[in-house]
C-alpha cells in the first residue's frame, strides 16, 4: 500500500526559499552574447559579425559576438566575454561592460543571456577564423531608421502517435497558429534579423527610454 505524501516543515521551508527560474531550463540550449558598442570621432557604432562561410551552423549571418554557456563558466557574462575575445582577438580589459539585456527564450528551445559592452580600441581587433568580417553600424542610425517588421507564421504539427484522443475535440483541435514577428535592419547592403535584430531592438528601446 502507498503511503500519503507527506508535505511536512521541511519540505515547505524548502519551498518557501526557492526562487523563480526558467521552467525546464536545463534541457535548454544556453549561450551568451555581447552587443558592442565603439567610440569613434563619428560618433558610437554599433559591431556586428557576419559568420564565417565555412561554419557548419548560420554561415554568412549577421550576429553579435558569443557562444555557449560550458559548464565551468562562472555564469553568461564570463561566457559572452570569453566568447568575444576569442572571436575577435581581444582580451578582457578590451571590454567594459555596460549592462546585462533582458534574457531572450526562444520559441527553439534555446536562452541567449545577452549584454551590452564596449570595445575600448577597435584597432586591436583581431578576428579568427568563424568570423568573416566585422561590420560596424553607426548607432544614430539605428536609433532613426525604423526596422521593417514581417510576420512569420508556425503552424502546429503532431506527430503519428499524438493522443488526441486524450484532449477536448480530439482531431478538432483548434491549436493555434503562432505569429512569430521577424525585425528586418538593413544598412549598405547588410541585413541584421532574427535574434540579432530582436536583441538590437530591446537595447535601442532602452536607450530611447532613457
Amino acid at each position: 500500500m502507498e503511503r500519503d505524501f507527506l508535505l511536512d516543515d521541511a519540505k515547505l521551508a524548502k519551498l518557501v526559499a526557492r526562487e523563480a527560474a526558467i521552467m525546464n531550463q536545463n534541457k535548454m540550449v544556453k549561450s551568451a552574447v555581447i552587443l558592442p558598442l565603439v567610440r569613434s570621432s563619428e560618433g558610437y557604432q554599433v559591431l556586428f559579425e557576419k559568420r564565417s562561410m565555412d561554419l557548419r551552423h548560420q554561415p554568412g549571418e549577421i550576429c553579435f559576438p558569443g557562444g555557449g554557456i560550458e559548464d565551468n563558466d562562472e555564469g553568461p557574462m564570463e561566457a559572452a566575454i570569453r566568447e568575444t575575445c576569442e572571436e575577435l582577438g581581444l582580451v578582457k580589459t578590451d571590454i567594459e561592460m555596460i549592462c546585462p539585456l533582458d534574457i531572450v527564450v526562444s520559441p527553439f528551445n534555446a536562452i541567449i543571456y545577452p549584454f551590452a559592452a564596449f570595445i575600448l580600441d577597435a584597432d586591436r581587433i583581431n578576428i579568427n577564423s568563424e568570423v568573416e568580417e566585422i561590420i560596424p553600424i553607426p548607432l544614430d542610425y539605428l536609433l532613426h531608421k525604423p526596422p521593417q517588421i514581417h510576420q512569420l507564421l508556425v503552424n502546429i504539427q503532431t506527430t503519428e502517435d499524438f493522443p488526441f484522443h486524450l484532449i477536448p475535440q480530439g482531431h478538432n483541435y483548434p491549436f493555434r497558429k503562432i505569429n512569430y514577428p521577424q525585425i528586418f535592419y538593413q544598412y549598405e547592403g547588410t541585413v541584421v534579423w532574427g535574434l540579432t535584430a530582436q536583441i538590437l531592438t530591446h537595447f535601442l528601446h532602452l536607450l530611447q527610454i532613457g
